[in-house]
């Protein structure tokens, strides 16, 4: 008996460090690619005459906003499952998925007001590196969501089985992390389209 429960144990902390490790491995290269862009960004921005910084839009004060509180309220969602409090972990990752969603409506909006303003992709090097490295951030962000959404769906269901607890909470915690990543990308991007002169 007691062979098992240690069998088990092991089974549970190598499931979860196999999701840790997975989400790892995919903000490594998700960095590598935004580290790539930024060093684009700041050689191109050196380098020419040509460089016209945008008006920041000021709905990406309220996205910045709305990304940063996505984070706390996932953060405690997570916490409540760790509880099994499922029916708060459960309303609090809906409202985070709608604070994701208002994120990335936000972001459309933005780029509807500089399009008003006749500011496009190609319009200048700033522009196209704001689209650029909005649009990268928005897709990667939205495979959050998905994520956010498999939680939900998955929170639906009533859990008894111990490795099948387990691993819900591995997803619950890789998803947290990413999610947190994204939010730490975003500001970054911020500050660095709209800061870094």
């Amino acid at each position: 008996m007691a062979v098992a429960f240690e069998a088990q144990n092991v089974d549970s902390t190598l499931l979860a460090n196999r999701y840790r490790l997975g989400t790892w491995v995919t903000m490594a290269g998700i960095a590598m690619l935004f580290t790539s862009l930024s060093s684009a960004y700041i050689v191109r921005a050196a380098s020419a005459n040509d460089w016209f910084p945008l008006a920041m839009p000021r709905v990406l004060l309220l996205s910045t906003a709305l990304i940063v509180i996505s984070s706390g309220t996932l953060e405690i969602a997570r916490r409540r499952m760790k509880q099994s409090t499922s029916r708060a972990y459960l309303q609090l990752l809906g409202v985070t998925a709608l604070l994701g969603l208002g994120f990335l409506a936000s972001q459309v909006v933005a780029w509807r007001q500089l399009a008003r303003q006749g500011v496009y992709l190609a319009s200048s090097p700033h522009s196209s590196f704001f689209y650029l490295l909005t649009a990268a951030h928005g897709l990667h962000l939205l495979a959050g969501l998905l994520a956010l959404f498999y939680l939900l769906l998955r929170a639906r269901r009533r859990v008894t089985e111990p490795l099948a607890i387990v691993r819900t909470q591995a997803v619950a915690d890789a998803v947290t992390m990413y999610w947190h990543f994204m939010d730490a990308l975003w500001i970054y991007l911020f500050l660095l389209l709209f800061l870094w002169r």
